[in-house]
């Protein structure tokens, strides 16, 4: 099992719409919320499509490629035994419709990093039902 950040860090919480997100991602599988009715894609998950407003959506598998759109580069600690610096980035999903999402580029220091770069999913396990899509140079 890789891991990346320290125990203590806080673990995402899901609520009725995340629910499938993160059951998906415990698989090792990158889901998006896409609508229906007018096919648009979105994350974070909602109760309404943020396009129509239509409330029949499913989640659709991505290949969990996409590039850099842009990041930043955290010098001072979440928990007390984190390693800096760490990298936040925006990633512009393959195949999702532009829909981008928060995540850490791992495996990278920072100064190699730039815009457009391509990555992939890279999951970190943090328990048997729990993990967490990182990213990594593709």
């Amino acid at each position: 099992m890789t891991r990346w950040f320290p125990n203590g860090m806080p673990q995402p919480m899901a609520n009725k719409e995340s629910l499938p997100f993160w059951q998906a991602a415990a698989k090792h599988k990158l889901v998006v919320q896409r609508c229906n009715q007018c096919e648009h894609m979105q994350l974070p998950p909602s109760p309404i499509c943020s396009e129509c407003r239509c409330d029949d959506t499913h989640f659709h598998e991505v290949s969990g490629r996409g590039e850099v759109y842009t990041y930043t580069t955290v010098h001072r600690p979440i928990a007390i035994d984190q390693k800096v610096p760490f990298v936040v980035a925006v990633i512009t999903l393959e195949g999702a419709g532009g829909v981008r999402m928060i995540s850490n580029i791992v495996e990278i220091e920072p100064e190699e990093l730039e815009i457009g770069m391509p990555v992939r999913v890279a999951w970190e396990d943090m328990s048997d039902d729990l993990a967490i899509p990182r990213f990594k140079r593709a």
